[in-house]
């Protein structure tokens, strides 16, 4: 009878490979829902326009919205309820807007916490120091129920440390600065696997900091991660990427742009600035392929 379950097991693991191999099937964004992950604001001030679009993926006038503004502050007598994100969705008129916030793990892993989340078409979340998302609800309630808003068809926004909270691993997730991009904090929430984000990209001058993560060089990366298969995703200020699938779509300001790096296409000997591709406004990108499906320029 073991022998019979055992070899059952071993069809049910090859069948479920093989059919993550088949196109179409997703492997890196989210089976359900949307992602709308923004590289933090700038001078073009794109922020209204991008959120807008994510207030439209979470159902428009019919969307309810909750606002994680976690990343801001560790002070406790910080203004968390102060908040442009919930000005925004109450003048573009959605069915309720609420703000969720804790430090205390405790209270994020409660029934009565997450509350405004089990009924939530979209989720936003704030700037300021990723490594607060994942110390304050990393393996709670809390973020089990942000994974279902997605699984409900929902729509899940970010910008800045909004925007890295995202991926699997956590650039710059040190609790000492965040210049430190394999640090002591690693783990983002993993709406899209096998992803490291990085924010402010081009605007701060940011475009090699991503090959310390996908290289590794001082081998700090926790065991959990596959670094061979990581993806890094470099988002400009006032830009955001659209994810739906295995896809993402290039919006916000003119000219903007994303850059991708996927250390699949370089070797030992290629220069540092050819390791990444240039995605502009508009362009799109198949997150499971690594190809450019829209406008693309060079490193």
């Amino acid at each position: 009878m073991f022998k019979s379950f055992f070899v059952s097991l071993i069809g049910l693991t090859l069948a479920l490979h093989s059919w993550a191999d088949q196109p179409g099937n997703i492997s890196v964004g989210p089976k359900k829902g949307t992602l709308v992950i923004m590289g933090g604001g700038g001078r073009d001030r794109t922020f209204p326009q991008i959120f807008q679009k994510f207030v439209e993926l979470a159902g428009g006038k019919k969307a309810h919205i909750v606002i994680v503004p976690t990343a801001a502050s560790s002070d406790p007598n910080f203004d968390y309820q102060r908040s442009w994100s919930v000005q925004l969705a109450t003048q573009m008129g959605v069915a309720s807007v609420a703000i969720l916030h804790t430090h205390d793990r405790k209270k994020a892993d409660t029934e009565d916490f997450v509350k405004p989340l089990t009924t939530a078409t979209g989720v936003w979340f704030g700037g300021g120091r990723q490594w607060r998302f994942t110390k304050a609800y990393g393996g709670t309630r809390t973020e089990k129920e942000f994974h279902k808003v997605l699984e409900r068809g929902g729509a899940i926004g970010g910008s800045s440390a909004g925007a890295t909270i995202q991926g699997s691993f956590l650039a710059r997730g040190d609790t000492s600065g965040n210049t430190i991009m394999v640090g002591d904090v690693q783990r983002g929430f993993g709406f899209m696997k096998n992803t490291a984000i990085d924010q402010h990209c081009i605007a701060r001058g940011r475009q090699k900091d991503l090959l310390e993560v996908l290289e590794d060089p001082q081998k700090k990366m926790q065991k959990e991660f596959n670094r061979t298969e990581l993806l890094g995703i470099g988002i400009d200020e006032d830009v955001a990427i659209v994810v739906k699938g295995d896809q993402f779509e290039v919006i916000g300001k003119d000219k903007g742009a994303v850059l991708v790096y996927n250390p699949k296409s370089w070797t030992d000997a290629t220069p540092d600035e050819k390791k990444w591709i240039m995605v502009k406004k508009g362009g799109k990108y198949d997150l499971k392929k690594r190809v450019v499906l829209g406008k693309v320029d060079g490193a």
